[in-house]
């Protein structure tokens, strides 16, 4: 794809190094999910807490002491991410969810097409969403001072990425309280936990990018010392500040859409507003009108981004609550146990 064959090489060397971390991803996000539609986010806490501390010694002992370099990062997050779904699955199934988890079952495959349906509108949804912007990075890749360009993206998505974890929390917590209230039925509890959702959201984007604008020339010195990196990151600052506003936005809505099941629909938006509008124009302003690494990053987000926020929000906006609090008390309903006691105490 144009990299030098340094680099290729070593790309090969480490992503067949980083195939045990892919399949841990499956292993390990159905637990986390699984643990927090009951509040069970402690136990996810503390058990990242743990695997934190482990990542730090594993990767110093692989990487410096070993020698083993990059691929030594990579076995360090392999190992790190398999003992951390390991360590969530042992306690899931050790007796600790007993109203939740009964053990493995056949039951398990009813209504198993139903299920890889939603699943694979939602992988898609993420990754078109995701590879996008990894695109960006090769586009940058080709401009005349690639390698300040690549250096000022850079440190402007790593910003972006750490305040995205903010409301990436947004999203995982709308996207469960919104099923679970949709399954009980409550749509107007739906509703209101969404809205409630998206002010704390973009309150926080908000103050964080006031601080952005504030320090625009001043938070690069985090990661640089060299001057026109420095300069070119703050004449991106702007551009960054709106990309942190639209992330206060774009994920609850997301994580809305993911709690109603709609992920099918948006698949089909990632992929219209990323790779029809949002990359066509990165292109357009970076080369055709010579903005460089400024357009290729503010085409993407004008175009891909806000482009995907307004129709997410208009499809939202007309929704229908109540219908959709009726599908989904029905698929609840199919798999409710009937509690005994609860039963008891009814008939008395």
């Amino acid at each position: 794809m144009g990299q030098s064959d340094d680099v290729a090489e070593q790309s090969g060397v480490v992503a067949l190094w980083l195939i045990p971390l892919q399949f841990s991803y499956a292993f390990q996000f159905p637990l986390q999910r699984f643990l927090q539609s009951q509040l069970k986010n402690l136990v996810t806490l503390w058990f990242s807490l743990a695997v934190l501390v482990l990542h730090a010694v594993t990767s110093w002992v692989l990487v410096y002491e070993l020698d083993f370099g990059v691929v030594g990062a990579a076995m360090a997050l392999d190992i790190s991410w398999w003992v951390w779904g390991l360590g969530l699955f042992w306690y899931v199934s050790s007796g600790r969810c007993p109203q939740s988890w009964a053990g493995f079952s056949m039951q398990a495959f009813s209504g198993f097409w139903e299920f890889v349906k939603f699943s694979a509108a939602s992988g898609v949804m993420r990754c078109l969403e995701f590879w996008s912007y990894r695109i960006l990075i090769l586009m940058t890749g080709s401009l005349e001072k690639a390698t300040l360009a690549v250096d000022a993206l850079t440190i402007c998505m790593t910003i972006s990425g750490w305040e995205l974890m903010i409301h990436w929390a947004f999203l995982v917590g709308t996207g469960v309280r919104v099923a679970n209230e949709l399954g009980a039925g409550n749509w107007k509890a739906t509703k209101f936990a969404a809205k409630v959702s998206m002010a704390e959201s973009v309150f926080i984007g908000l103050c964080i990018c006031a601080i952005t604008i504030i320090l625009h020339d001043k938070f690069a010195f985090i990661f640089t010392s060299s001057t026109d990196v420095i300069q070119e990151v703050g004449q991106m600052s702007y551009l960054l500040a709106m990309a942190i506003l639209l992330n206060s936005i774009q994920p609850v809505l997301t994580g809305i859409v993911v709690g109603t099941g709609l992920q099918a629909w948006v698949a089909y938006i990632n992929l219209f507003c990323y790779y029809i509008i949002g990359l066509p124009l990165a292109f357009v302003m970076g080369w055709i009108r010579h903005l460089g690494v400024s357009g290729i990053w503010g085409g993407m987000i004008f175009g891909g981004t806000a482009v995907q926020t307004v129709i997410l929000a208009i499809v939202l906006i007309r929704h229908d609550w109540e219908k959709e609090a009726q599908k989904a008390s029905q698929r609840a309903k199919k798999w409710s146990t009937p509690n005994p006691d609860n039963q008891i105490e009814e008939h008395k």
